[in-house]
């Protein structure tokens, strides 16, 4: 009897880079708000595979050290280092590490750059500090750290409600992405404040989404206040018309705009019009994150 020979499953090791993949709002609108201030939302996360890589050395003084820190970024309030010592106070392990972070996903993008180095690090170092915390427990700790770290701990495709923590799994199809980075990093606050900001916008039903179905309720105000997103979305939607893309969208809270290809020479003859001195590259959809496996169901 023949079959079809199966990849092995990776093993990730002190030694491993471990990848912390970019993140697509395939749409997202606000659907209210609660007592507390905080937007209640309704989105599809999808992985794409353009990704910050993390490498982890361990520590026996129980010290967490960044050792690349970002610009003007003091280590006590960067994600990596808060998400390891939650971990640490979580668990009561004594063990430190050293978190070496090579960052190529833009700031203040919208493509969840800082949540996603964050779930990496409580992913990898649950298996490195052999801790043996559920995907629930890290999702919950995740959600302390920032709203968009959940999804990238639950590690699928998600419909998610509430403030981006209520998660459903949700079909998405196969394709590639265009992606155009603006030279602009959107502050989140500044576009959640905007009087203008659409709030109201009807719930939708998570079995009955589909793909290409809604919009960003966040796109017209980041594009009023930041003209370069507005001028790299509009680019991308007559480079997307012209070669049998979908519809391009904004994001996150910007400032990075996207449209989908289900043939990626397509995406990449779209990218090769982009006009000199911007930025954008193309990455194919993930139906999981890279390290789904190295948790349990």
């Amino acid at each position: 009897m023949t079959g079809r020979a199966t990849a092995p499953a990776p093993v990730w090791g002190w030694e491993s880079a471990y990848p912390a993949p970019a993140k697509l709002n395939l749409f997202l609108h606000l659907v209210g708000r609660r007592a507390d201030g905080y937007h209640l939302l309704q989105t599809v996360f999808r992985f794409i595979d353009r990704a910050d890589v993390l490498r982890f050395a361990p520590r026996t003084d129980g010290q967490v050290v960044l050792a690349t820190p970002l610009p003007d970024v003091p280590a006590d309030t960067d994600l990596t280092v808060r998400a390891a010592r939650l971990l640490q106070v979580e668990s009561g392990t004594g063990r430190g590490v050293t978190i070496t972070l090579e960052k190529r996903l833009p700031l203040g993008g919208g493509i969840g750059g800082g949540s996603s180095d964050a779930a990496t690090v409580l992913l990898a170092l649950n298996h490195l500090w052999g801790l043996g915390l559920s995907r629930q427990r890290l999702q919950a700790l995740g959600l302390t750290l920032g709203a968009d770290v959940p999804v990238f701990v639950y590690g699928r495709p998600a419909f998610a409600g509430g403030v981006g923590e209520e998660l459903t799994p949700v079909a998405v199809p196969d394709e590639t992405y265009l992606v155009v980075e603006s030279p602009v990093a959107v502050p989140t606050p500044l576009i959640f404040s905007a009087p203008e900001l659409v709030r109201d916008t009807p719930a939708i039903d998570p079995a009955g989404w589909r793909p290409g179905q809604g919009h960003n309720d966040l796109e017209a105000v980041a594009c009023a206040r930041f003209p370069q997103v507005a001028e790299r979305l509009a680019w991308l939607t007559g480079a997307a018309r012209d070669h049998g893309g979908g519809v391009a969208r904004m994001t996150g809270s910007g400032a990075c705009v996207f449209a989908g290809f289900s043939r990626r020479d397509a995406a990449e003859q779209a990218l090769a019009r982009l006009p000199a001195g911007w930025v954008g590259w193309v990455a194919a959809g993930l139906q999981d994150h890279p390290l789904r496996g190295l948790l349990a169901d």
